[in-house]
């Protein structure tokens, strides 16, 4: 493919970008191919010789398409969203023209010093604290900084490094020699609530440390005495506290962990405090959600994801340290191959030593057209809209009356059930009519929902925030909602 039938390739295929968009409505959001059709409808052999665009386009229409979750459909109500955009898409463009590996400043120094900045605007988009910019306010380098990863998983793994190498030093600082330092390693213990998303535990088990998994309370929260009382008996079995993660917009329900009271834990015990805001955190560029974020300015690190509700294409996952000291302690290792600016500035950052990989991709631009193309106000409007439509589909749910709401409604997640009053039988059978339900919506075709278990009760969660939503959407999703409980409850009593 050379550059004048690359101009009429691209044409076409934002052409079928944009019909997509303009049609994936119509198809039904969920995928209902079975495991394997692909592979029988596929040569099992790569091509010996090129094969033309117009092949492969079809190939994408009969092959491909069948088989797709339509994430970007309007009536997608599933686990999170996953915002997409045109301005990011745009963005991504941008950066698949340049396709650089963006290790270090020098690799590309626009590439390096534009992610410096809007790490900076993000953050002050959602009013992190002073601490978290990478550049101060009489413009010299700050302790702390963001940096883009490519999910929260992987923020979690590098906060939870440098967390350890945090506590390996307080441990030297109070006299253990490197052997002894060795010998506890494995003492390390890191806390979650059974709330957390399933990255902490999987980067406990990448870093190889111990892990407390704590009982949440009546409303799914992490609180700071049961925090305190899981520290206390691990100090006594002779365990070694270093990591707490408290999550602001838990996937299961969006509860809200006490942030304050696991602040005066973590510093009390010297622990690393790591907020995880995957979700939820695009709500704070709404100033009246950010009461609720109380104790974040005392992190030592907060992630949140952009790809999720802040408009911009997977995958840009924003991570902000107080201070990069540990984190690029541990993660650096120098080669004569990866060679270090002279007199290095304060916006020379080796963001390699900020991640798992070396290589990088320019993800900085995409986020760059999103918060130039919307606007602060813009996204605030995005936000704020998803907001309303969830409250009003909680009010509609409960004047219905054979519902019960399970959760707080605070963002766009509304989580609830058929009560037990409405369904004949025991709990068993309650939770059989829920989790009929949410099979009996997605096979219904028209929207598409995921359901969840609340300490073993089935419940029903759509999330609402998709970036073309409107609020007939989500009529549509209360319409199909009451409809599939009336044919569930009348066969289930016919039975």
């Amino acid at each position: 493919m050379d550059v004048n039938e690359f101009r009429k390739r691209g044409k076409e295929m934002v052409d079928f970008i944009a019909d997509y968009y303009e049609n994936v409505d119509k198809a039904p959001p969920m995928s209902t191919v079975q495991p394997g059709y692909l592979y029988s409808l596929m040569p099992h052999e790569a091509p010996e010789e090129p094969e033309s665009f117009e092949d492969i386009q079809r190939d994408i229409e009969t092959k491909i398409m069948p088989g797709m979750t339509h994430w970007q459909s309007r009536n997608f109500f599933g686990w999170y969203p996953s915002n997409s955009s045109f301005p990011a898409m745009l963005g991504d463009m941008a950066s698949s023209m340049f396709n650089i590996v963006g290790f270090n400043w020098i690799c590309s120094p626009a590439a390096t010093e534009l992610e410096t900045v809007v790490m900076d605007w993000l953050g002050k988009l959602i009013g992190l604290n002073s601490r978290f910019m990478a550049i101060k306010e009489d413009g010299t380098e700050g302790d702390g900084g963001g940096v883009i990863q490519g999910t929260a998983s992987e923020a979690h793994i590098v906060v939870m490094i440098a967390a350890r190498e945090m506590t390996i030093d307080r441990l030297k600082t109070n006299g253990m020699d490197d052997n002894n330092v060795d010998l506890v390693r494995h003492k390390l213990v890191a806390y979650f609530s059974d709330q957390t998303h399933s990255a902490g535990q999987k980067a406990a088990n990448i870093i190889g440390c111990q892990v407390r998994i704590i009982k949440s309370d009546a409303n799914f929260r992490l609180t700071k005495r049961a925090l305190q009382d899981a520290i206390c008996k691990d100090k006594s079995a002779g365990l070694i506290p270093f990591f707490v993660c408290a999550t602001f917009g838990t996937t299961n329900t969006a509860a809200i962990d006490d942030l304050s009271g696991i602040a005066d834990t973590a510093e009390s015990e010297h622990l690393w405090l790591h907020i995880d805001a995957a979700y939820a955190g695009a709500a704070l560029v709404c100033p009246e959600f950010r009461p609720l974020a109380h104790g974040i300015e005392r992190a030592h690190s907060f992630n949140f994801n952009p790809h999720k509700w802040m408009l911009t294409n997977f995958d840009c996952s924003a991570l902000w340290v107080a201070d990069s000291t540990h984190l690029v302690g541990a993660l650096s290792i120098e080669r004569e191959y990866l060679p270090k600016v002279k007199d290095a500035s304060d916006f020379v950052k080796d963001y390699r030593n900020w991640q798992l990989p070396l290589g990088r991709r320019f993800r900085a631009l995409k986020l760059w057209f999103v918060m130039r193309m919307y606007g602060a106000s813009g996204i605030r409007a995005h936000i704020r809209k998803h907001v309303k439509e969830a409250k009003w589909l909680e009010a509609q749910l409960v004047e219905d009356g054979r519902f019960e709401i399970m959760a707080p409604v605070v963002f766009g997640l509304v989580v609830f059930r058929v009560k037990a009053s409405i369904i004949a039988g025991n709990a068993h059978d309650v939770n059989k009519t829920n989790a009929e339900l949410v099979k009996r919506i997605n096979n219904d075709g028209r929207v598409f929902l995921v359901g969840t278990k609340l300490r073993g009760v089935d419940a029903l969660r759509p999330a609402i925030g998709s970036s073309r939503g409107t609020p007939e959407n989500t009529a549509l999703l209360l319409k199909v909602i009451k409809e599939c409980t009336t044919n569930v409850l009348s066969e289930n009593s016919n039975q």
